[in-house]
């Protein structure tokens, strides 16, 4: 057997350069570490919103003060000292990924500061019960933590800062939701805009291996639980397709709800008041918050994970109203400006509305069109159906619903592309704004003589 050279030299050039194999440890370790980093800001938000459930069976009224002194701490703080912590968080890791933004600016939108600051002022949002997820910031946490393994690296390494992004940014939604597919899915939809990023295996790796922390450390339970759904039949055609088209037009207009109100470009009178007079104005949000939280027995405050999770096991009566609270809760916290992500708020909603079919049709399987509804709204809010799809998958026991979950995500999806334009890629834009003008001629250094 004659000898081949080639693979002599591909071996030597493989394995000889020790840069290469430096740049994969660091990648790999500051993974694990953004793993561990979204696990531990789990935890904390875990026992933030525990704490203010049990303020709120002590004393019902409490939120209705606690609520909006808590949010206008939050956001004069966020203004004063991180403006770049506002929001979900993936509008400011797709703003730092545009080719617009250089090493010199790319802090305006994450930084381990950011990454700090985001952690801390989350969690104290869900503290203070405001309808917010955590899966939003978690993106911008672990894009942080990637992001500050670019001074390890060696020079001239082919990680580049945007790949490590890419992969933080992911890394994020892998922890966040224990599904490390979900996080490459994520990756492919809505970071990564060069084929050779989304071809890089050590970047997949990267992401697959912070979802895996997360899965060693709270076991491999889904997000929701395992939802266990029974053959999907032709009986179901009807009510899939109603909360198909509810789940899309309902997401398409949060979409465009959330994009008119963070825009700061509205002449409205809400509008400049929230421009003057912006911690008078999110207090007055979080006030209207609380009163609805109160009024629905609590069922509004903080993410709608436990609320959700009750409703798919059946064990929950929901009032067909809980859809237009939670969405507008969900809103008004978002127009407020606090550190706060929209994904688990939107799951809920997506979950009542698919609840509410149920009812309206009289289905069998309400758990069936819960799943659904939450595939298709979040599908239509994010305008990202194949994430969507595959974080709602990995709930469903079985193949049985594979198919139906997919045609939901991609139908919601496409009526939302008609109603609103794609939020985080329009909020990214947003986020560009901060960015300082470009120097003029007189403003530049004179060339050295």
């Amino acid at each position: 057997m004659k000898h081949d050279p080639r693979i002599a030299v591909a071996f030597r050039r493989e394995f000889s350069d020790w840069r290469l194999w430096l740049a994969r440890a660091i990648v790999i370790t500051v993974a694990a570490a953004a793993g561990l980093t979204v696990v531990g800001f789990t935890w904390l938000t875990e026992r933030a919103l525990e704490t203010f459930f049990s303020m709120r069976s002590a004393w019902w009224w409490a939120p209705l003060l606690w609520t909006p002194l808590c949010t206008g701490a939050i956001v004069w703080l966020t203004r004063q000292y991180v403006p770049g912590a506002m929001g979900s968080g993936i509008p400011q890791v797709m703003a730092a990924l545009d080719s617009s933004v250089d090493g010199s600016t790319r802090g305006l939108f994450v930084s381990i500061k950011l990454t700090l600051a985001k952690i801390v002022l989350t969690a104290w949002g869900l503290l203070a019960g405001l309808s917010l997820g955590r899966e939003g910031p978690s993106v911008q946490i672990a894009a942080g933590v990637m992001h500050a393994a670019k001074r390890w690296l060696p020079k001239h390494s082919a990680v580049t800062e945007h790949g490590l992004l890419v992969a933080g940014g992911a890394a994020g939604i892998a922890a966040a939701f224990n599904t490390p597919l979900g996080g490459v899915m994520f990756a492919i939809e809505e970071l990564s805009r060069a084929p050779e990023q989304r071809s890089s295996g050590l970047i997949i790796s990267g992401i697959v291996l912070a979802g895996l922390v997360a899965v060693s450390i709270y076991g491999n339970g889904t997000y929701f639980g395992v939802l266990h759904v029974p053959a999907v039949g032709i009986t179901m055609l009807w009510p899939a397709l109603l909360v198909a088209l509810g789940s899309g037009v309902a997401g398409g207009l949060f979409a465009r709800l959330l994009i008119a109100s963070l825009n700061g470009s509205s002449t409205d009178g809400l509008s400049r008041w929230r421009s003057k007079r912006p911690v008078l104005f999110a207090v007055a949000c979080a006030l209207a918050v609380a009163v609805i939280g109160v009024s629905t027995n609590g069922a509004t405050f903080g993410s709608g994970y436990a609320y959700t999770r009750a409703m798919l096991e059946g064990q929950e009566h929901v009032s067909p109203a809980y859809v237009l609270f939670k969405f507008i809760a969900t809103w008004l916290t978002a127009w407020t400006g606090v550190p706060a992500g929209i994904f688990a708020p939107s799951l809920a909603i997506g979950a009542a509305l698919g609840n509410d079919v149920a009812q309206l049709t009289s289905y069998p399987h309400a758990a069936t069109l819960i799943a659904l509804g939450m595939a298709g709204f979040l599908a239509a809010a994010t305008q990202a159906p194949l994430t969507s799809f595959i974080i709602v998958m990995e709930m469903v026991d079985g193949h049985a619903m594979v198919l139906s979950l997919m045609a939901c995500a991609l139908i919601a999806s496409g009526i939302s592309r008609i109603l609103s334009r794609p939020l985080y890629a329009t909020l990214a834009q947003i986020q560009l704004r901060r960015l300082p003008p470009p120097k003029t001629e007189s403003e530049r250094p004179a060339p050295s003589p």
